[in-house]
C-alpha cells in the first residue's frame, strides 16, 4: 500500500500548520525496534522484569516516539526531500503496548532567508496525555514535484 505524501518548500509552509498520525504502539512494533537499534533493555523485552520496576509493566522506547514523530515531518509537513537538522525531545509519561499513540507537528516559525523552520512537536496517548514534547528544525525541499 502507497502511502499519500506531501511535499512542501518553504513558499508552502505558513506558522500555525499542523500535520498528525496515529499509530497503535505494539509489542511486535517494540520488539522489532528493538532489533533494528539493538537496545535490548528488559524495561522494554522482559514481561517479568518490566513488573519489578516503577513501570509496573514493559514500555516502549522513547526513541520509538521520534520516530513517529519523524513519520508525520517525513511524510506530511513539510514531507519528502526535507531535511531532519535537530531534535529536542522530553519525554512525559511512559507508552505501554496497545497505547494508541498520536504524534503531531505544527510550525511555530518559519526562515524563509535560511530555509529552515521549527516545529513544536511531541506525542499523545488515548487519553490525550502529552506523553513527549519537544521542537525539530527542518530544511523543507527546495523541489516543487517528488516522484
Amino acid at each position: 500500500m502507497m502511502e499519500t505524501m506531501q511535499l512542501m518548500t518553504i513558499q508552502d509552509i505558513e506558522v500555525g500548520q499542523r500535520a498528525e498520525r496515529t499509530n497503535t504502539v505494539t509489542q511486535e512494533m517494540v520488539y522489532a525496534f528493538a532489533d533494528i537499534t539493538g537496545d535490548k533493555n528488559p524495561i522494554h523485552l522482559n514481561k517479568e522484569y518490566a513488573e519489578g520496576t516503577f513501570f509496573k509493566k514493559q514500555v516502549a522506547h522513547g526513541t520509538l516516539l521520534t520516530g513517529l514523530i519523524s513519520a508525520v515531518l517525513g511524510m506530511q509537513l513539510p514531507g519528502p526531500g526535507a531535511i531532519y537538522a535537530f531534535q529536542d525531545l522530553n519525554f512525559k509519561k511512559p507508552v505501554y503496548f496497545e497505547d494508541e499513540i498520536t504524534a503531531f507537528a505544527e510550525v511555530i516559525t518559519v526562515d524563509k532567508e535560511h530555509n529552515r523552520v521549527t516545529f513544536k512537536t511531541g506525542c499523545l496517548n488515548q487519553n490525550n496525555e502529552v506523553v513527549a514534547e519537544g521542537s525539530s528544525i527542518l530544511l523543507p525541499s527546495k523541489k516543487q514535484t517528488h516522484k
